[in-house]
């Protein structure tokens, strides 16, 4: 029991390990080798636009892989340049985002996001988007319940995912966009040991390991390209309310009396 044990821990060391060789690796190439992002929107293409939203510390060049499957895919691929490392606040961010959808006109959006750039995306859908630009969201590792580690962290972009940040427990307080977010995450995810479950949305759990080393894994762009094709259920538009009706007339079938 205790040899399992240790061979438990010690594969979860080298997956940590692995982890941020894949996300500096990953970095520098950014850095090194750049891609200009307007590379990926093609305005022509026939399927809705995506919007890719990093996690905190990433610049956008972290999720090329997902943006080359998606601009293959047929989709305009579009990148908040503004948001650089992610490092501002939750709420400061969104209001970049926002501001993006309503500068490029853009409507019936698939935000893809990993880690931080889902919680940005829920808080655009949920406070920010009353025209419903956002119609759904592909999520990758994202903490929706924040991330037990992040209170032994001294830098406040990271102490945010702690479960008890204001923001994080004011978008778990938010369910009614849930059903219109797909969720994917590793089976194993050195950053957030609860995982990405979403109550409500459809969840994705892959046999893979790596908060950052599952954006390069073939199994996370097919289970993208299976979440940006989900048909997403019409949201009903509020019944218009019944005109004042004259004293003593009857309502109308299917309207309740007023009270």
């Amino acid at each position: 029991m205790i040899g399992g044990r240790l061979r438990r821990l010690a594969g979860h060391g080298y997956a940590w390990f692995l982890d941020y060789v894949y996300v500096v690796s990953r970095q520098a190439h950014g850095l090194l080798r750049p891609v200009d992002p307007t590379t990926y929107r093609d305005e022509a293409a026939p399927r809705p636009p995506v919007v890719l939203l990093p996690g905190v510390y990433e610049r956008w060049q972290f999720m090329r892989p997902v943006a080359a499957l998606l601009h293959d895919l047929g989709h305009p691929v579009h990148v908040v340049t503004r948001l650089r490392w992610n490092i501002a606040p939750v709420d400061a961010s969104a209001e970049l985002v926002t501001a993006y959808l309503q500068e490029h006109d853009l409507r019936g959006v698939v935000v893809v996001a990993h880690s931080k750039g889902g919680l940005i995306g829920k808080y655009v859908m949920t406070h920010q988007d009353p025209e419903d630009r956002i119609e759904q969201m592909v999520a990758i590792s994202t903490p929706f319940r924040g991330s037990v580690y992040a209170r032994f962290f001294l830098v406040p972009a990271v102490r945010a995912f702690s479960p008890s940040n204001r923001v994080l427990r004011l978008l778990g307080e938010e369910p009614r966009v849930n059903d219109r977010i797909t969720s994917i995450w590793a089976e194993f995810d050195p950053h957030i040991p609860r995982g990405s479950h979403l109550e409500g949305a459809t969840n994705v759990e892959l046999p893979v390991r790596g908060h950052f080393r599952i954006m390069g894994r073939p199994e996370l762009l097919e289970a993208v390209a299976r979440a940006v094709a989900r048909p997403v259920t019409p949201r009903a538009s509020p019944s218009p309310p019944a005109p004042p009706r004259a004293p003593g007339t009857p309502p109308e079938p299917g309207r309740p009396a007023a009270r």
